[in-house]
């Protein structure tokens, strides 16, 4: 008998079908895998099943039993648990304090009782964790372990994670997968939702994709291929971008980065004599986790700070620091991390896709509309942008923002390319796709800096790999000699990584 069934479900939102009709069901003790595009209606099935939306039409049922959950707190009762991307968890309590937080009924906790009981279910699953460690002292991994821990606390028996690897060091993930293989062999049932192909082949028992809100299919991992789950996400073949081996990296320096030192507004340290070269012809990938410098020195490359020390040079030559028409000038392209702040939503997709060379569709202070339509048209096609020229960019789709984004830049023909979080919230074709156009601007000469928290994806693409952490460059791996587990420890901090 399944432990958790979902029959018939459909939810609509106005117009908008996000589930059709689906059935799920999750065996007991099985690692079962969730996929789809973006908008294919996972996470909305996910809150269905978490209490946070009620279906418009279909049945739940818990261990073959009909059940209502009209909040997380029925569903935590019905046994069903969550560990989102984002954690809620409060950074200033201990492990033990976060974990019964919301869950004990008296005002005065017992600290050592507390303590003790929380050790002992941290024993009962295979945990190793201090209840008494203050959550922000804690590293993400950890912090992931203390979410999970909290539902078992809760005496889960179906647990819900969203992206779990996202923002994690291969090694965590690895101890995450290790961590799910045995809470399975107690019982546990777990629905994984991951984009990573390779992840379902590595942890899954059953695989159900979702494609447009409806069941595209339903898969034994075990008889299946990564190339036919994408097939199925997507309704069609999905080419597999390689990076070109061939070593054509040309001996001119693209992009030179000297002794960059960037303070944050607290005036701590964010970036600590980042020195580094990009070769024309070359992609050279950052690798860290999140919080580590890249943000500031995305933001350095793009002229939107100034440092406090150091020197950029394009093709040789300086760059005035903290301008951002300096950078344009010296035809350096930006994809900035978030999307959403590269475009203005209420301005057309012509009017966006003009942005930075307004001043060629301008004559004496009038815009050109008729020629801004007609370029627009012209990067519409060659970008393959789902939109038409007057359309408001905030309409379009993720996927479709950031196309607009790399016709806008990557037309220009750019000498250097800073490429930040590319394809982060991107679906499997919008993710080829761009992976394509960078791997185009390499082949043409360009030299192009990726900065990505996904590790696979900066293996994939580059021909050289730059770690960094707590601001400094701590390791340099070439694209035949990646060693993801010295990668791992250099994220993370480990000196012991150091060779």
């Amino acid at each position: 008998m399944a432990v958790v069934e979902m029959r018939g479900v459909s939810k609509r939102f106005g117009s908008l079908v996000a589930n059709d009709q689906i059935d799920l069901d999750i065996a007991s003790n099985e690692i079962h895998a969730l996929l789809g595009e973006n908008g294919a209606g996972k996470s909305t099935l996910m809150k269905i099943l978490y209490g946070f939306y009620q279906p418009d039409e279909g049945e739940i049922l818990v261990e073959g039993k009909p059940v209502t959950l009209k909040s997380p707190v029925d569903a935590i009762r019905a046994g069903i648990g969550l560990v989102s991307q984002h954690f809620s968890l409060v950074p200033t309590f201990t492990v033990a304090e976060n974990i019964v937080l919301g869950f004990e009924n008296t005002a005065i906790l017992n600290h050592d009782k507390l303590n003790q009981t929380v050790a002992d279910t941290a024993r009962r699953y295979g945990f190793t964790i201090e209840p008494n460690a203050v959550v922000r002292d804690l590293s993400v991994g950890q912090q992931q372990r203390v979410e999970i821990l909290k539902a078992l606390y809760r005496q889960c028996r179906v647990l819900i994670l969203d992206e779990p690897t996202a923002v994690l060091t291969p090694r965590d993930a690895a101890a995450l997968f290790d961590t799910l293989r045995q809470l399975q062999k107690q019982n546990l049932s777990v629905i994984i939702i991951t984009h990573k192909l390779e992840e379902v082949m590595a942890i899954s028992q059953r695989v159900t994709v979702l494609r447009l809100g409806k069941v595209a299919g339903r898969e034994v991992t075990a008889q299946t291929n990564p190339q036919a789950l994408a097939r199925l996400m997507v309704g069609r073949n999905v080419l597999e971008v390689t990076r070109n081996t061939e070593h054509i990296a040309a001996e001119s320096i693209a992009l030179a980065v000297n002794d960059l030192s960037v303070s944050d507004k607290r005036g701590v340290p964010a970036l600590r004599n980042v020195s580094f070269d990009v070769h024309a012809g070359e992609v050279v990938g950052i690798a860290g986790i999140a919080g580590n410098g890249q943000s500031e020195l995305v933001a350095v490359l793009g002229g939107l700070i100034k440092p406090d020390s150091g020197e950029v040079l394009v093709s040789g030559q300086p760059v005035e620091l903290g301008d951002p028409r300096s950078f344009n000038q010296m035809k350096v392209a930006r994809i900035p991390e978030d999307r959403l702040k590269g475009v203005v939503g209420d301005l057309s997709v012509a009017e966006n896709l003009a942005l930075e060379q307004i001043g060629d569709f301008t004559r004496a202070g009038h815009l050109n509309h008729k020629q801004m339509r007609q370029m627009a048209q012209l990067l519409i096609a060659d970008f393959q942008i789902k939109a038409e020229p007057g359309d408001r960019v905030r309409t379009l789709s993720g996927g479709n923002i950031q196309k607009v984004i790399l016709a806008r830049t990557l037309s220009r023909q750019p000498d250097v390319v800073i490429a930040a979080q590319p394809t982060r919230g991107l679906d499997i074709g919008a993710t080829e796709y761009v992976h394509q156009k960078l791997l185009e601007q390499k082949a043409r000469g360009a030299g192009v800096l990726l900065v990505s928290e996904d590790l696979d994806e900066t293996r994939l693409l580059s021909d050289r790999i730059l770690v960094i952490y707590a601001g400094s460059i701590v390791g340099e791996f070439s694209a035949d000699e990646i060693d993801i587990d010295q990668i791992s420890l250099l994220m993370a901090g480990s000196k012991a990584a150091v060779k």
